[in-house]
């Protein structure tokens, strides 16, 4: 049996000037740094095996977080994917340092959602534009695009075959597995475990450094409720 673990990353530099952000390169602030250790305890009994996170700064600072408190004090790596730094360095590990490592993943496929003309923009100013309907829709909907952009189900068509391609085959070798990701990706990936419909979804949010868990044996998903944080 494994177990997945969803994680969205903290607070954001401009989550906290409540701009859209999508795919811009932006870190966490001091805040969304307390958010991610605070969540970290709830998953410290968890051995995890192997991370996933997006190519954005915020998704890998929160990984890294999360996995400080690991229970056997192993330390997170991230993983270069290119044969170049692949196979210059990581083949040099002999294998106590490897078992005392945990790898960590910076796959693009898991990016937040692409908000195309809106990146960097006041979502307060873009409804006074746009009207709150059509900026809600943008946001929460499945198939309503932002201009230049993507909708949740261009997210999906991006995320979940390269989540059945690779985190799935790890869940199945018995692996526990984090996900350091974000808000679209993860409502992504929710809405397919969950076998969510188009007007579930809509209803369906996930909070800077809120975490999602599930069992994962003989082929399903079952919902684990993590202790909260006494910090």
């Amino acid at each position: 049996m494994g177990k997945l673990v969803l994680v969205r990353h903290g607070e954001s530099l401009w989550n906290g000037r409540n701009l859209f952000t999508g795919w811009v390169d932006v870190p966490l602030t001091q805040a969304g740094i307390v958010e991610a250790s605070r969540a970290s305890h709830r998953i410290a009994s968890i051995d995890f095996d192997v991370a996933y996170t997006s190519a954005l700064i915020r998704s890998i600072q929160t990984a890294f977080i999360m996995l400080l408190c690991d229970s056997k004090h192993r330390a997170p790596y991230l993983v270069h994917t290119s044969d170049f730094f692949h196979r210059k360095w990581y083949n040099r590990f002999n294998h106590g340092e490897l078992h005392n490592m945990i790898p960590v993943y910076r796959c693009w496929q898991l990016n937040e959602r692409y908000y195309g003309d809106l990146q960097g923009l006041g979502k307060s100013k873009i409804a006074d534009v746009f009207s709150v309907d059509m900026v809600l829709s943008w946001r929460r909907g499945y198939t309503a695009r932002p201009p230049k952009g993507e909708s949740l189900r261009d997210t999906s068509r991006r995320v979940i075959p390269f989540f059945n391609k690779v985190i799935l085959k790890q869940l199945e070798a018995g692996k526990n597995v984090l996900v350091s990701a974000h808000s679209n990706t993860l409502r992504s990936i929710v809405m397919n475990l969950e076998q969510m419909d188009e007007a579930q979804v809509v209803g369906l949010e996930v909070d800077t450094a809120s975490i999602v868990a599930y069992d994962y044996a003989d082929g399903k998903f079952t919902r684990e409720e993590l202790p909260q944080s006494k910090m």
